[in-house]
């Protein structure tokens, strides 16, 4: 569904991504691991058009993307929650939602979708006309999903969705991605939470400094010293 070739992006003379290389399949949730630092949300942001890379391809369905306008890319089908919310605050939830909807024009199409998440969301619908800024950092990820959800992706990119919330919310969080996953949507998500991750993917990848270097399935992930000791905080018994 999702294939990245040799991408490269730079910060001035800094390189984030040094050619990177992978896949995300249809109906899979693929996870994207690693530290911080490695590079995981320039390669979310040079996805969703907002960076342009120097070198490398990235094709969605098909159609390459590289060259794209944010715009056009979440007309095509892919859409982007960012890492830390980053949801309109001065605008109240239901104008948030409405943001996620800008690029359609089906005026029934939208009320149904709007009707929809607030029943995903309950507690959206009880802060409908609440600003989103003064929500709660678990409310404003969910208000995230939703107002992403609006555009009809087929495709979604999460960076980081539980950096930052409380357990509970959390186990939340990674409850929505099991249930999104379930009604047919494909997810590349960027976690640092490789337990929780762990429970939702089907393939993963990890970064370091800018390069994959890791690629498996969750047994291969949980099987590897090297993984468990830097990302699930256990090393093998012995024989």
């Amino acid at each position: 569904m999702l294939e990245i070739k040799d991408l490269a992006t730079s910060y001035g003379k800094i390189e984030a991504l040094k050619g990177v290389s992978l896949q995300a399949k249809a109906g899979e949730v693929t996870c994207l691991l690693g530290p911080n630092g490695a590079g995981k949300s320039t390669l979310m942001l040079t996805l969703s058009g907002i960076l342009k890379p120097q070198r490398g391809s990235v094709t969605f369905e098909g159609e390459e993307l590289v060259g794209k306008t944010p715009a056009q890319i979440v007309e095509r089908g892919m859409a982007l929650v960012p890492e830390n919310r980053l949801v309109f605050p001065a605008l109240s939830v239901r104008e948030n939602l409405l943001a996620g909807a800008y690029k359609r024009r089906d005026s029934a199409g939208i009320k149904s979708d709007i009707d929809a998440m607030f029943v995903r969301f309950p507690r959206l619908k009880e802060r409908i006309d609440q600003l989103a800024g003064t929500l709660s950092g678990g409310e404003q990820q969910m208000l995230a999903v939703a107002r992403a959800l609006m555009s009809r992706p087929r495709l979604l990119l999460m960076d980081e969705p539980s950096v930052g919330l409380a357990p509970l919310v959390v186990a939340e969080i990674f409850s929505i991605i099991r249930q999104l996953h379930a009604e047919g949507v494909s997810l590349f998500v960027v976690e640092q939470n490789a337990h929780m991750a762990l429970k939702v993917a089907q393939h993963f990848y990890l970064m370091e400094q800018g390069r994959v270097s890791f690629s498996g399935t969750p047994g291969e992930l949980a099987d590897d010293d090297v993984i468990q000791r830097a990302y699930l905080g256990q090393q093998k018994k012995a024989a």
